[in-house]
């Protein structure tokens, strides 16, 4: 008898687009012989739809055994629906309602893994209500400059920029808050950017990390959304990195899903400062799974292959208690 998988794909976040082609991308990928699978539409508005038709949550995830979280940001990162899937009772892939709420927020992340000797750029949060936001000119003199400005808590760096100059400024605060009603400033720090994906219970590890990748976003740009999902960057996996620093990027990206208390698997993010060492940007706790994305390039580095990658997550997820 076929493992029921329903996978939720959509959403009511900025990355609705970039969860569409993970879930398809997941569709495509599980083993028709092993898994039956449904496809779980979930609109802008929060709306739940199987086959074309609207449902309550319950509903549609009536007689399925475990739901893989195809979603990205707002709603499927941040808590939200894993806190449905948990008061309906049905195993889901990701992390559990705390460390996800916890990993979408960016300062909270930050403070947690400061506890730990993680390296971090120096950072300050903003509100969309307070006064100092719409004065430029006094914001610009207490941050970092160069910065980046970001949405404190969104991914695919969607509404992030770079200000290297006081006339960056205000298009950047603009962007961000078009995202999030609270946005993060941090000190822009100079280097070579990686990420590291990390599989719990892989290979005989119980986190079993993954190659470091090297990111090399387009000249003048960063590895912004255009940059990630254009086709722009290019990507070196395995990394072109000392093995000692391969080696760091490693340890630390799984010493952070340890500490966040994340489940299944992750990718964290990392700027590499030939002066300064290696410093933490954010983790990502539902990465993509398009064919322009991160995991299942470091996958295929290591000798597997996404249908492969897809049946273990699915088989711990259910196992989970």
């Amino acid at each position: 008898m076929k493992t029921r998988v329903a996978v939720l794909r959509g959403g009511p976040s900025s990355e609705y687009e970039v969860s569409l082609s993970t879930g398809e991308s997941v569709l495509s990928s599980l083993d028709k012989e092993k898994y039956e699978s449904l496809d779980i539409f979930i609109d802008k508005n929060g709306l739940w739809h199987l086959g074309g038709v609207p449902k309550k949550p319950k509903d549609a995830l009536l007689g399925v055994d475990v739901v893989w979280n195809a979603l990205h940001g707002e709603y499927g990162e941040d808590g939200k629906v894993q806190m449905i899937l948990e008061k309906i009772g049905v195993p889901y892939t990701g992390s559990r309602v705390a460390a996800s709420a916890l990993a979408m927020d960016k300062a909270a992340t930050k403070k947690a893994l400061a506890s730990v000797g993680v390296k971090l750029a120096h950072h300050k949060i903003f509100k969309k209500d307070d006064a100092i936001v719409s004065n430029f000119g006094e914001l610009f003199k207490i941050i970092p400059n160069p910065s980046v400005v970001k949405p404190a808590a969104a991914g695919s760096s969607v509404g992030v920029s770079i200000v290297r100059t006081f006339f960056d400024l205000p298009e950047a605060i603009e962007s961000a808050f078009a995202v999030a009603d609270i946005i993060m400033i941090e000190e822009y720090i100079e280097g070579r950017e990686a990420t590291v994906g990390v599989v719990e219970k892989f290979r005989g590890k119980d986190i079993y990390a993954l190659p470091a990748i090297e990111i090399i976003p387009p000249p003048k740009d960063f590895f912004s959304y255009q940059a990630k999902y254009g086709g722009g960057s290019q990507e070196i996996c395995p990394g072109n990195f000392s093995d000692e620093t391969k080696n760091e990027l490693e340890k630390l990206a799984a010493e952070i899903h340890k500490t966040l208390g994340l489940s299944h698997y992750s990718r964290s993010d990392f700027i590499v400062s030939p002066k300064r060492g290696i410093y933490f940007l954010e983790v990502n706790t539902l990465p993509g799974m398009t064919k322009e994305s991160l995991i299942p390039k470091a996958i295929r580095a290591v000798g597997s292959d996404i249908p492969e990658f897809l049946d273990h997550v699915v088989s711990i997820a259910r196992e989970r208690k």
